[in-house]
């Protein structure tokens, strides 16, 4: 089962998909954070935040993992560096991107696959989980 909460930036989302999940005993799909950790991977690797054929050679080699309440990149907590300003900042750009958000979208539905999932983020319920039981 797979609940959507979609919404723009800074109207509270991950916070009402946190507790949600928890009183349900659902897991949390914390999809903005996929987008910031992609942003990190870019800005670390010196990939234009603009050019596909770069973000797409990236996302081929991105090792990303989000147990509960930690997000790994290449099997190190990035929890905090996805938190900065300047990821904060460049993320705007790397959401946009046609083919980071295909991919993460395959890697959301993916996650979420034969699960019980709170995901918050935008198009969550129209684009990535466009069958979901509950949409907000």
């Amino acid at each position: 089962m797979i609940i959507t909460i979609d919404g723009p930036a800074g109207a509270g989302k991950s916070t009402a998909a946190q507790v949600l999940a928890q009183r349900l005993d659902f897991d949390f799909l914390d999809t903005g954070a996929m987008y910031r950790v992609v942003t990190l991977a870019a800005l670390r690797a010196g990939v234009a935040l603009h050019d596909q054929d770069a973000l797409a050679r990236l996302m081929d080699a991105l090792r990303m993992e989000m147990p509960p309440g930690r997000v790994l990149l290449d099997g190190v907590d990035v929890s905090a560096d996805i938190r900065t300003e300047i990821v904060t900042k460049a993320t705007g750009a790397i959401a946009d991107s046609p083919v980071v958000r295909r991919r993460l979208g395959e890697m959301q539905r993916a996650i979420a696959k034969g699960r019980r999932v709170v995901s918050e983020g935008r198009d969550q319920g129209t684009v990535v989980f466009p069958n979901a039981i509950c949409k907000f």
